[in-house]
């Protein structure tokens, strides 16, 4: 299946995510249709059609299957039910199998294990006293996580002292949480990578992360690991793209530990959309991990993932959108705002990339 430009690309989700893949729809030609549930949606902005919709209405969904050619995600919190009563209707790219591996954190660690890849060591808890059992196999310390609906930090709480555990799990509100052993990094990285119906893959280079409180605040490409370290997390992130049999880009974040035996590449997440540590390709690679997703999904060659220069990637969260002025000043930075009204504390408002022709 090949899309032909003036074909409608239905997107769930009208965040900053939805708003870019938008924009990158329309310089190849193609209409967006941005349905959610959100009245004030960024994206909303910038595509030809809007649909405030519940993702559980049934008909309201349907409606907007009738209006779209494919339809893609820019969160991975959409139910995977949606997702499965959509594909009845229309092509719909990454699958809500796809999906559903990687909305449960349980399932996501499984999948990656499977695979042979490299995990922190984790566990099920179902109980307070399966907790306690669990960290004396995992030990101290260790992260306690809501097995769904957990992003930037959100559904996660970390252990100290087994005297803890039950006010952890409390926290929690007793819904189904995984145990994860903290793992002892050097670095945290990702791999941003692209897949086709035909098993095409392609990758970026390996981006380097910072996170302030558990947001990321800070990428730069290529990451500073050895050659063959990043070769390792492509190749894992590979793995995990054919074993969901993924359509479109998806990140797979990893931690780098350092031993006797040099650099080792352990799993901690997979992202089924593009990405917020994938920004600076928007401006530092050929083609821009938003377009290599609309390329992807309607069937196109994919573009060049080619890195132009090394790059680093500031995220405007909260207040520090107030830096905008003297960013869009500088000479080799590119600055991108959101278009969100309203400032909050720990709210991604933009981020802004700065290029670095003369490294």
């Amino acid at each position: 299946m090949m899309l032909e430009p003036g074909a409608t690309i239905g997107i769930l989700g009208g965040g900053q995510l939805g708003r870019m893949l938008a924009i990158a729809a329309a310089r190849l030609g193609f209409k967006t249709h941005i349905a959610c549930p959100e009245a004030e949606s960024p994206a909303f902005e910038v595509a030809g059609a809007q649909s405030i919709i519940a993702y559980e209405d049934e008909a309201a969904l349907a409606r907007f299957a009738s209006e779209v050619d494919i339809v893609t995600l820019e969160f991975e919190n959409v139910p995977v039910e949606t997702l499965r009563f959509l594909e009845k209707h229309v092509p719909v790219a990454p699958s809500a199998a796809a999906l559903a591996i990687t909305q449960d954190r349980l399932v996501e660690k499984r999948f990656m294990a499977g695979l042979g890849l490299k995990t922190a060591p984790f566990a099920n808890i179902e109980t307070a006293d399966g907790l306690h059992d669990a960290l004396h196999t995992i030990g101290l310390p260790a992260i306690l996580k809501t097995r769904r609906f957990g992003y930037d930090g959100k559904g996660q709480v970390r252990i100290t002292k087994r005297a803890d555990a039950a006010a952890a799990f409390a926290a929690l509100g007793g819904v189904p949480t995984i145990l994860e052993g903290f793992v002892r990094f050097t670095r945290e990285v990702s791999v941003i990578a692209v897949r086709t119906r035909t098993g095409e893959f392609s990758a970026f280079d390996v981006t380097e992360n910072e996170h302030e409180n558990h947001i990321l605040a800070r990428s730069i490409a290529p990451a500073r690991i050895r050659p063959e370290t990043a070769g390792a997390a492509i190749r894992a992130a590979k793995a995990v793209g054919d074993g969901l049999g993924y359509i479109g880009v998806f990140a797979v974040e990893f931690f780098i530990t350092e031993g006797p035996e040099g650099e080792s590449v352990i799993g901690n997440e997979i992202a089924p959309r593009v990405h917020n540590s994938g920004h600076w390709t928007l401006d530092g690679a050929i083609t821009c991990q938003f377009e290599q997703h609309i390329r992807a999904i309607a069937g196109w060659p994919l573009g060049a993932p080619d890195r132009l220069c090394p790059v680093e990637m500031i995220n405007l969260v909260g207040d520090a959108v107030a830096k905008w002025a003297s960013l869009a000043g500088e000479n080799t930075t590119k600055l991108h705002l959101y278009g969100k009204a309203e400032t909050r504390d720990g709210r991604k408002m933009g981020h802004a990339t700065r290029l670095n022709f003369k490294a």
